[in-house]
């Protein structure tokens, strides 16, 4: 694996699913250098620093990939309506195989990236430990007592907002769940909650001058298009007969 990328260990109990974590330099890439990049997205970045923290994150998911035994030529990075990513096969690769979920993060030059196995959903986030939130930004990230205790202790507001946005990676939502329903006791590392009605754990750790924050639970971290049924019917009825055939070869194109 690449020097610059980093293995993280987040502290986690054994009994828990498969899951790694990695993080490495926000630095330039070509989008040749970058298999599970789209063109037409890359496209749509007007500000360097987007568009490298977008290929930096793309380029570590495909290195974490290898790492988890997958090949990354086979595959493409779809996103929900919120923008939650996850994992498809390209079209022409048909394999039964249970991709992982996926999490992509980037902040204060550094992109982040967790797998774990399928069935489950992850979320990671990670800023500098010494990152400041105003204070005027409290009560769009916490209310009542929580708010309260965040106003008596700033210096925890970093590794709130951390824990927070793992959880809304984790649910697939993003910024449509309001980090207000997200409810912590202040400085917590590790913690088990419910949150629509699905349950999750919680641990948020220092690694060198970060804080990091991982969420997983049980879950579905794919999303389905209506093609995936007609594909799915089409290699049943190949994998039944004979008499079907493939005469294409199916390539990626990222020039």
């Amino acid at each position: 694996m690449d020097g610059q990328i980093e293995i993280l260990s987040p502290p986690i109990e054994n009994n828990h699913p498969k899951i790694l974590t990695f993080r490495c330099p926000i630095r330039s890439f070509s989008i040749e250098e970058v298999v599970l990049a789209e063109v037409d997205e890359v496209s749509t970045f007007v500000v360097q620093k987007r568009r490298d923290e977008h290929l930096s994150g793309r380029w570590l998911l495909a290195q974490a990939l290898s790492h988890w035994g997958l090949s990354p030529n086979e595959l493409q990075v779809r996103r929900n309506e919120f923008r939650a990513p996850s994992l498809a096969f390209i079209h022409g690769v048909w394999k039964n195989i249970d991709l992982p979920s996926i999490s992509i993060g980037h902040s204060e030059g550094w992109a982040y990236v967790a797998l774990i196995e399928s069935g489950w959903t992850i979320g990671i986030d990670g800023e500098k430990s010494d990152r400041k939130i105003a204070a005027n930004a409290f009560d769009m990230m916490a209310s009542g007592i929580e708010l309260e205790n965040l106003r008596a202790n700033p210096e925890m507001a970093i590794q709130t907002w951390t824990a927070k946005e793992s959880v809304q990676k984790a649910l697939r939502l993003g910024m449509n769940l309001n980090p207000r329903k997200i409810e912590f006791p202040i400085g917590v590392k590790k913690a088990n909650f419910s949150i629509e009605n699905l349950n999750f754990q919680l641990v948020s750790w220092t690694h060198k001058d970060s804080h990091i924050s991982l969420t997983w639970g049980r879950g579905i971290g794919y999303d389905s298009v209506p093609e995936d049924e007609l594909l799915k019917q089409t290699r049943l009825a190949m994998e039944s007969s004979q008499d079907w055939g493939v005469g294409c070869k199916t390539t990626r194109n990222n020039s």
